[in-house]
């Protein structure tokens, strides 16, 4: 039986990598988590969810450069390697955009940058700004570019996106894990049990399948409160039923099987043939549900967001960054809102063909 698990998983592999859109969809995905999990490392701003603000630059289009006068703050403890990997760094200086400088004396004159065709001359102490190292100077004086522009309060768009990333991914999920484990343990009850636990469990199904998903949504989010963790809740408990009905059906397929009537003569437990000898011959299908119900995760909380019931700023979320930009759609800068919408496009697009990469090297009378 090992060894011929361990030939179909090989062939299965063999049967993916030939299918080139899922190859693409696995790549995609690859970088999405590695994106995820190193997104303060690359991202140009690294502060606590991408959330440095300039408003004097606000929405401008992708490529635009700014130079910025930097001036250090009085440090404070910004907490480990460990908490900055994770949450970013704490900010320990300000940005001051401006058009230009010049030194005077001991003296540091800006021309402080207020819009495109306004400036306003600030003095600065060298020494003060340098912290008594006026050497040091040039290195409080930066170019910073926006590769993707920025958003209607100055911030980098390449930033958030990039730990926007770590939001999507999180959703789908736990959102995937909580309705597995939901899906899996209750279609097993029915399909191996079958009467009155089948009826009970399929009428639950049923009606929560009668409830549109988006209100089903909504109501356990107002229930539970706004916030991050709250919508990953609320969107695993709408997606169980799909996954029960599949394995309900899997599981009365195979449960008549000759192999489970022997295992059932042999007197083992009944908790032991579903998890030993079910469960795992069921596991294609599943995978291939589980990578569309991700892509499904993905989407729904993005909407919900939009609509300002998920994820709540400054936490990025794709979802929320076009809420704060769709207005651009229509004025002069509409990138500012379809990049978060080509995001969430390339990821859902990327789970849906390794779906149907996964169902097609799963299906052996494929061959």
């Amino acid at each position: 039986m090992a060894n011929s698990n361990y030939s179909f998983r090989r062939e299965a592999w063999k049967r993916l990598r030939k299918n080139k859109g899922a190859l693409f969809g696995l790549i995609v995905i690859l970088l999405a988590v590695l994106i995820a999990v190193f997104g303060y490392l690359i991202a140009p701003d690294n502060s606590p969810n991408a959330d440095l603000q300039t408003v004097e630059i606000q929405a401008k289009k992708p490529g635009y450069t700014q130079q910025f006068l930097k001036i250090t703050e009085r440090k404070y403890g910004g907490g480990s390697w460990f908490g900055r990997f994770l949450n970013g760094n704490p900010l320990q200086y300000k940005l001051i955009p401006i058009k230009g400088y010049r030194i005077k004396g001991d003296s540091l004159l800006i021309n402080k940058f207020i819009d495109d065709d306004t400036s306003v001359v600030h003095y600065y102490s060298i020494n003060s700004i340098t912290v008594n190292n006026p050497a040091s100077l040039p290195r409080h004086i930066i170019l910073k570019k926006y590769w993707l522009g920025t958003d209607k309060f100055g911030r980098d768009i390449l930033s958030r996106l990039i730990i926007g990333t770590r939001v999507s991914l999180a959703v789908g999920l736990i959102a995937v894990i909580i309705s597995l484990t939901l899906g899996i343990i209750l279609g097993s009850l029915a399909g191996y049990f079958r009467g009155w636990v089948d009826e009970v469990i399929m009428w639950l199904v049923n009606v929560t399948w009668s409830i549109p998903t988006l209100l089903l949504v909504f109501a356990i989010t107002m229930a539970m409160g706004k916030g991050f963790w709250q919508i990953f809740i609320a969107v695993g408990l709408t997606m169980w039923v799909s996954v029960a009905r599949l394995v309900r059906g899997q599981v009365m397929a195979i449960k008549e099987m000759e192999y489970i009537q022997a295992a059932r003569a042999l007197g083992l437990r009944n908790s032991r043939i579903i998890v030993r000898h079910i469960l795992p011959n069921i596991l294609g299908p599943v995978l291939v549900l589980a990578a569309g119900n991700f892509a499904t995760a993905i989407i729904v909380e993005a909407g919900l967001s939009f609509l300002g019931i998920g994820i709540q700023p400054p936490q990025p979320s794709w979802g929320l960054m076009i809420k704060e930009n769709y207005n651009f759609i229509i004025t002069h800068n509409p990138m500012l809102a379809l990049i978060p919408g080509f995001a969430i496009m390339l990821l859902v697009l990327a789970f849906n063909l390794l779906g149907n990469g996964l169902r097609d090297a799963m299906d052996v009378k494929s061959d």
